[in-house]
């Protein structure tokens, strides 16, 4: 298993890269950046499973937490509204 990197409340940016093929990071969290929330555990990498791959060794997923207004800079809800994805260690950075 590989090591997680990152801590909750630990602040993280979601990488902004565009791979092809199946990939798991949606793209309009990417570039954001949030706060980890919690680590969920490590599970097989799904962009390898999708190749047909074994996916190991297993990789942390962690659920992180951003705000909303930081993810669409038009939002017009309450500054306290936030989304919460869950996002493999290998998109994530520091911030």
């Amino acid at each position: 298993m590989v090591e997680p990197r990152f801590k909750p409340g630990e602040r993280v940016k979601v990488l902004n890269a565009y791979p092809l093929g199946h990939v798991r990071t949606p793209f309009y969290i990417r570039g954001c950046t949030g706060t980890v929330e919690r680590i969920c555990g490590a599970f097989p990498n799904p962009e390898e499973l999708a190749q047909m791959r074994d996916g190991l060794p297993p990789v942390p997923l962690y659920r992180v937490r951003f705000a909303q207004k930081d993810v669409w800079p038009d939002y017009n809800g309450s500054a306290a509204d936030v989304v919460e994805v869950e996002i493999f260690q290998h998109w994530l950075e520091k911030a």
